[in-house]
């Protein structure tokens, strides 16, 4: 059973080994959550070049992995995978093997992002199909004034600790539904 989390990655050192297309998605993906990557490979696809990450065009080595809080293998190579892996749990840092779950620390769910809100979908690594099919159905589930709704719901959440009250116990349900209603509309949120 994993135990889900939502990891703060703005300014730590993420680590991705390989450079083919699956690295290039995993990539971006950590550039999205403001991570500071390094792209370690011996062959890069031509989309690295513009991004904001540190290139080192080589193969992986012993000891590439230390002082990276995160590390992602997209290499296609079982043997760099668990050299990688057996490094990485050694020093305490989390690691993912993409599509290779006997190699993951942790999987990484599907994401539909709508500024703040993030909806995900896992399966925990037995079925990546699954969690694509279901992200695709969340994207069209929830569009993009989900991301009004939270902004809304921030402000009236900011404005509550400004008077000097807590959150805490408070019966969010009305307040929810009258954002909803404004913002969605009643009948589409009575739909979903």
């Amino acid at each position: 059973m994993q135990f889900p989390v939502n990891l703060n990655l703005d300014g730590r050192p993420c680590l991705v080994v390989g450079a083919g297309r699956i690295a290039l998605r995993k990539t971006e993906q950590l550039l999205e959550c403001a991570a500071a990557v390094t792209v370690l490979a011996p062959l890069v696809h031509e989309g690295f070049r513009n991004l904001p990450v540190s290139l080192i065009e080589r193969e992986y080595r012993t000891g590439d992995a230390a002082g990276f809080r995160l590390v992602i293998t997209a290499t296609a190579n079982l043997a760099v995978d668990q050299q990688i892996y057996d490094e990485a749990e050694a020093l305490g840092i989390w690691v993912n093997s993409a599509d290779d779950p006997d190699r993951c620390a942790f999987t990484l769910p599907a994401v539909v992002r709508r500024g703040s809100l993030m909806l995900t979908a896992s399966t925990g690594g037995a079925s990546p199909a699954l969690s694509s099919w279901l992200r695709r159905r969340l994207e069209q589930d929830f569009g993009d004034e989900w991301a009004t709704v939270v902004n809304d719901l921030a402000l009236e959440r900011a404005r509550i600790h400004a008077d000097g009250l807590s959150t805490e116990g408070l019966d969010w349900e009305p307040l929810i539904a009258r954002v909803l209603a404004d913002r969605i509309g009643a009948a589409e949120v009575a739909a979903k």
